[in-house]
């Protein structure tokens, strides 16, 4: 079976690859297990210097790595740039405060010393989507690796070259073979490396049914999954809110990466008083986009990455009208570039007066689209906010400190934002609750997440 790359904004074959055979698997494990012995020796300090070597790396072969991103799946050329640029942040977080976050901490017991561990526990599979393709990877295996772990990855099947790229940097950076390996592999074979003895978790960012897959996978062979799933995240503006500057932050995070993006705010929920101030900002800003090649800098809007993706989000646009919403912009998923008749592009579009049970309420749309609701409380917001089953993050938008303490308690999300966009940063864990996943990636909890939290009680 072969793993394909197709450049979405031409739907051009760049380049087949052979999926793995079972033997070929296998001895790739045979390969982390032997690297796992010999990592999890090597002092903190030396772990370090080879993320602060990644992060340089990263950052000198941005423009290089940034392109093959664009080709794979469509993400504009700036953005993808920057994405590579950001990953040497989360590599240099970790190598900075590793070994402090690692240091055993002491506990208070009847024993004469109590201290509590954090051993690495050997080989963790990462499951990796396509929207994000470096950041994701270098999100969980920057800690993953410094607590001593070796990492297989399983990326997305339509981004192989970046998953490539990655592993060919890691080496360069001197990290030692067979701690971080690429598997070129179905989705398929997941299960059978996930079964392996050796292999000791997995951590997974992508659908729910991906993650419903894998976790029933994990639950047949004990092993410790972190998920990160889909978003259907709000965005609350109310009347004492700066309304041209949430106006700004909402373009920015509803379109990033073509609106593919599960942390991004797909729900705007906006106290009546403001709506429709708000509504002819956002109407103005995401007709003005320029939607186009992904390669030309001045593209802010690039394909989405399959035709699978644009049918799909077309389908839940026009259930959306079906049942009743109103379109105020974009909504045609024509080419906007003759010489790209191909390409996956889909327009900004704005939806409003949405249908309680209609996919742009109950569903992630994953593209250019804004969902707009009108409230007459921040008890309304909040009551909207939380009816999804979803509950990744929320921003509130206010001046009030007594609304945005509420929307801080009450909000059900992994993250609550006030005046700014929901992002991630090394710094503080990223993850959600409900069907958005469970687990911390990032931070002090991101990396304990896959050690072997060990207490250690003695006597004298």
């Amino acid at each position: 079976m072969s793993i394909a790359s197709i450049n979405p904004t031409t739907g051009e074959v760049l380049q087949n690859f052979a999926a793995l055979t079972d033997g070929a698997r296998a001895a790739k494990l045979d390969g982390a297990a032997a690297a796992y012995a010999l990592w999890r020796q090597v002092p903190i300090p030396q772990r370090a210097a080879i993320w602060l070597r990644v992060a340089e790396l990263l950052e000198q072969r941005s423009p290089e790595l940034g392109a093959i991103a664009t080709w794979e799946m469509g993400k504009p050329i700036g953005a993808a740039i920057a994405e590579v640029r950001k990953c040497a942040t989360v590599c240099r977080h970790y190598a900075v405060h590793g070994a402090e976050l690692l240091a055993p901490t002491a506990a208070s017991t009847d024993a004469t010393t109590a201290l509590v561990r954090y051993d690495p526990l050997g080989i963790i599979m990462a499951i990796m989507p396509w929207n994000f393709p470096y950041w994701q990877v270098f999100r969980c295996a920057a800690p993953i690796l410094m607590a001593g772990n070796v990492l297989v990855l399983k990326h997305a099947s339509n981004v192989p070259q970046c998953a490539i790229a990655i592993e060919t940097l890691l080496l360069e950076a001197g990290l030692p073979p067979g701690v971080f390996q690429t598997l070129l592999i179905t989705t398929n074979q997941v299960e059978a490396v996930l079964a392996d003895g050796r292999v000791h978790g997995a951590t997974l960012t992508g659908s729910e049914a991906a993650g419903q897959s894998l976790a029933i996978a994990a639950g047949r062979h004990l092993k410790k999954v972190v998920l990160e799933l889909g978003g259907n995240d709000p965005f609350i503006v109310m009347p004492s809110a700066d309304v041209e500057r949430a106006v700004q932050a909402a373009v920015l995070s509803r379109m990033q990466n073509n609106g593919q993006s599960c942390i991004a705010a797909k729900r705007f929920l906006l106290h009546r008083a403001i709506a429709p101030q708000f509504t002819e900002l956002l109407q103005a800003q995401l007709f003005a986009l320029r939607v186009g090649n992904p390669l030309l800098p001045e593209t802010q809007v690039g394909p989405l990455a399959t035709p699978r993706l644009r049918q799909e989000l077309h389908a839940q646009v026009q259930r959306t009208l079906d049942l009743g919403g109103t379109l105020l912009l974009g909504g045609d998923p024509a080419p906007y570039d003759a010489s790209f008749p191909y390409g996956c592009f889909y327009p900004p579009t704005i939806l409003s007066d949405i249908p309680p049970q209609s996919p742009a309420a109950t569903e992630e749309l994953f593209g250019p689209v804004a969902a707009l609701f009108v409230v007459d409380s921040l008890d309304e917001a909040i009551a909207l906010a939380n009816q999804s089953e979803f509950g990744l993050g929320a921003s509130i938008w206010s001046s009030q400190p007594q609304e945005q303490q509420q929307g801080i308690a009450e909000l059900e999300a992994g993250a609550v934002f006030v005046n700014g966009m929901v992002k991630s940063h090394p710094a503080v864990p990223f993850g959600g609750i409900k069907r958005s996943g469970f687990g911390r990636e990032l931070g002090r909890e991101g990396i304990h997440e896959f050690t072997n939290i060990k207490t250690v009680c003695t006597w004298e």
